[in-house]
């Protein structure tokens, strides 16, 4: 089981997923965190939130921002902020409130020269998630004097992902609180479809992450499709559970992923999950065939898959703005630089839409293999020919320039080396 994060987007009204790329037009997403059982990025390099996404739905930036040593903490995510001064008493609390959105904790500027220790970034993530809880506190107290007020609302589902965001952190203390909004939210009969489907699926997600110290990622992972296939149950016309059954299984054995795949080709499915489990098993279907990539590089270079027929390429579909594909970097150029003499090779796919900003990045980070850019973001031509909903994704193609390998992320190097030490493809007569 893949624990990086990913990023992803929802494509309904429900949440948007960052940790990580889904494509917006096909996969929904779980939630931002979501990341430790899940593997993909949504479109966020459009720099512009869903408009159908209502603002209670947002996750937080407690949950979403990395900690860079580098730049400042990002500020919680607060909706719908009161653009002018403020007159009335709820307007009053309701600054306040933003402004405690406004101040998270810094990183130590220390940590602009010198890496910080794994052990430092934890306590840094537990300070973080200490004032996310007093901001849910915040929240609590907003919509608790103002429940008439219509940002209420707002405030009641912050206050839930802050607490959520907050226990993710490491900050365990805030998990009462937590486990006490989710009932009051779950048994109120206000609470909408989206939310109550959105919370369950947070509940899920959160309960299968606890699970991954003390019983293994594989068992979590189980958890999580068990809860998830209850919701199909309980929730059968919405579109959600079925694509989070999908991103789940999707990396995982082929046969079971195939499987899901096709029980969800029916009527009965809703159209843009059948739409993505024939994706999937489009996917699995390139398995052990050519894949037939040719297209001139940034650098004016022409590329032809089929011409490296002896070398193992890895095909990796990124992006600039996708922070999962830009954490997964270093292990990528370490395997490149160790095994690229041993006739290793990448081929970069990028979904970004700024040339100049893709040239920068390259530069900057001397990526010197081959990139494809068209510009066209999730319209990107590859892209849409491989069927590609989440970024990172991570092809490996064999020496004989057959695909064996959709999900290569997890353990790259061993993979890469292994692919290395089979056979050469027959000499062409």
């Amino acid at each position: 089981m893949n624990n990086r994060p990913s990023h992803r987007v929802a494509r309904s009204k429900i949440l948007r997923f960052s940790a990580g790329a889904i494509r917006p037009a096909t996969l929904a997403a779980v939630l931002a965190g979501a990341g430790l059982l899940l593997a993909g990025c949504g479109d966020s390099g459009s720099g512009t939130k869903d408009a159908a996404t209502p603002a209670a739905a947002q996750p937080s930036a407690a949950t979403t921002a990395p900690i860079e040593s580098a730049s400042p903490a990002q500020p919680f995510v607060m909706p719908n902020e009161t653009p002018s001064a403020a007159k009335t008493p709820a307007d009053e609390a309701w600054a306040g409130l933003e402004k405690a959105f406004r101040t998270p904790p810094q990183p130590p500027e220390a940590w602009a020269t010198k890496e910080p220790t794994r052990e430092e970034v934890a306590e840094f993530q537990k300070a973080r998630g200490a004032a996310a809880e007093k901001v849910a506190d915040v929240a609590r107290e907003f919509y608790t004097k103002f429940g008439t007020d219509p940002r209420a609302a707002d405030a009641r589902m912050q206050e839930f992902q802050l607490l959520d965001a907050a226990v993710k952190m490491g900050h365990t203390n805030a998990q009462e609180k937590l486990a006490k909004a989710e009932k009051e939210r779950l048994s109120d009969p206000s609470t909408s479809e989206d939310e109550r489907l959105g919370l369950r699926i947070m509940s899920a997600q959160r309960v299968a992450e606890q699970m991954i110290p003390t019983a293994g990622e594989e068992k979590a992972k189980a958890s999580m499709v068990e809860a998830v296939r209850q919701l199909i149950t309980e929730f059968p016309k919405r579109d959600e559970p079925y694509q989070v059954l999908l991103s789940l299984v999707a990396d995982g054995p082929a046969d079971e992923a195939r499987a899901i795949a096709l029980s969800m080709v029916s009527t009965n499915v809703p159209e843009s999950a059948r739409e993505s489990a024939q994706g999937l098993l489009d996917r699995l279907d390139r398995m052990g065939k050519p894949v037939n990539i040719q297209f001139t590089s940034l650098d004016g270079k022409k590329i032809d898959l089929t011409a490296m027929q002896g070398k193992v390429v890895l095909v990796d579909f990124w992006a600039t703005w996708c922070g999962p594909c830009v954490a997964e970097l270093p292990n990528v150029k370490a395997a490149y630089e160790k095994l690229h003499p041993k006739g290793f090779e990448i081929v970069g796919i990028s979904f970004d839409q700024k040339k100049e900003a893709l040239e920068a990045f390259i530069a900057k980070e001397n990526m010197t293999w081959a990139q494809y850019f068209d510009g066209k973001g999730w319209e990107n031509e590859l892209g849409q020919k491989f069927g590609i909903t989440a970024i990172p994704a991570m092809w490996l193609i064999d020496k004989k320039g057959n695909l064996r390998d959709v999900s290569a992320r997890e353990g790259l190097a061993d993979k890469v080396e292994k692919l290395l030490a089979e056979p050469d493809a027959p000499a062409a007569k």
